[in-house]
Order: C-alpha cells, then structure tokens, then sequence
C-alpha cells in the first residue's frame, strides 16, 4: 500500500473532491497522480460503511485517498481517525485537536495528518479552537509558531489553514507560509481557491519556502449539477503547478 503522496516536482500536491469512484479516477489521471482525492466521512451515516467505500476509492487511485470532514466539522473529528486507522490513507484532514488521536491510530508516520488553524484578522496569529468543544468556545488564539509547535508535538505533518477566503486573508497567509519554511512545516492552504487566484497563493507558498505544499481547491471546480469536480479544471491547475515550478 502507498502511503506517500506524489508530489510534483517534490513540492506540491493537489487536493481535491471526487463526486464518485469513476470521478476520483478520472482527477487523478487528470493530475498525473499529483493528487490527493478527498472523500468525506460526513458523507456515510456510520464507520463501517465509509471504510468499505473508501478502500474500494483507495484501489483505484494508488491510495491517493484523503479522508476528509467535511467543512471542516469538529464533530467529525473521532469518525475520521476510526476510518483512518482502518484505511491507512494517504492523507488525512483533521481538526487541531484531533491530529493527536489521528497519529496514535494510524500507528505509523508515512500518512500526512494536517491540523486545522484559522485566520484571525491578525498576520501571525492563528485560531486553534477547531476541537468538538474549543470550537464553541471563546477563540483560542496564539502565535503561529506555536501553533506548529504544538502540532508537531501532537505528531502532525502540517497546517490546514482554513478559511482562507481566496486572497481575503492574503496578508495572515503570507505569515503563515513564512512561518512553515522557519519552521520546516507543509502547508496546505485552503478555501475560496479557484483557477484565478490559485497561482497567487501557490506563489505566496513558493516563494517563502515552503518545503511541501498541498494547496486545496474544492467548490470552484465542482459542476454543480454533478457533484463532479471538473478533470479538465484540475490538469489546469497542474499546468499552472508546472510552469510555476519550471
């Protein structure tokens, strides 16, 4: 089983939605396997039927599987890392304070597990109340830094900075991307990404050395009368990936 994303010229994978089985094939071929495909646990009403299904995604695709929340849901946090235990995906998608449980249970370090922090209004802090019960709480909100610091301790592999907003946030993005190079972190950007915006935020990542970046692109390619994400949107972005990194 494949437990290491492919990334493109060894800095940057897609991430994206599969509306189906033959959907999630047809990204994957599009993005060259530079990809992780996400399914999303809040999609199955128990464990056992999304691990079913996600292993029949996960043979199609190499494991190029990402376990997703949905929305970033704190209350899909534990139903995640059951799955993934279960799987041993590539990726997973978690809250902060879920990344913890997440690593115990995938009991090896090969899968990337993020840990979901959000924007503030101020560059260089981050929200990390993202928990079942922080997030209804008051903002916990501390220096990025130490937000990687406690992710690394809690066996994390990256931020998910979430949401992004498209370019709203560009200003706090940049900290962050920063702070991910200091700090030797990946970094995956998420929300608002489209096809327009997309080479600006990669650039951002690019440009203050990012060692890996997972830029998420959700909704802005996904045919709304599908559910499908568009293959020809994601070779898109490949290509921009690829010039990018020329």
């Amino acid at each position: 089983m494949t437990l290491t994303p492919k990334f493109y010229r060894d800095r940057v994978c897609l991430n994206v939605l599969a509306g189906s089985k033959q959907n999630a094939q047809a990204i994957w071929q599009a993005a060259e396997g530079h990809v992780l495909v996400g399914v999303l646990s809040k999609n199955y009403g128990s464990v056992d039927s999304a691990v079913a299904d996600m292993r029949d995604y996960a043979a199609l695709i190499d494991n190029a599987l990402s376990v997703g929340l949905g929305a970033g849901d704190p209350r899909q946090s534990a139903m995640v890392s059951e799955i993934s235990r279960q799987v041993q995906p590539q990726h997973v998608n978690q809250v902060f304070t879920g990344v913890a449980t997440s690593r115990a249970l995938l009991g090896q370090n090969q899968t990337v597990v993020n840990g979901l922090i959000s924007p503030t209004g101020t560059p260089g802090r981050v929200k990390i109340s993202t928990g079942p019960l922080s997030s209804q709480t008051a903002d916990g909100i501390v220096p990025i830094e130490t937000a990687i610091a406690l992710l690394k301790d809690m066996g994390g592999s990256s931020v998910k900075y979430f949401p992004m907003g498209g370019l709203k946030s560009i200003d706090e993005f940049k900290a962050v991307a920063v702070a991910c190079a200091q700090h030797d972190f990946w970094l995956e950007p998420t929300g608002g990404i489209d096809l327009e915006n997309y080479q600006t935020i990669l650039q951002i990542a690019l440009d203050a050395g990012v060692s890996k970046i997972i830029p998420h692109i959700y909704s802005s390619i996904i045919d709304a009368e599908s559910g499908n994400t568009r293959p020809a949107d994601v070779a898109t972005l490949l290509a921009i990936t690829k010039k990018l990194l020329a």
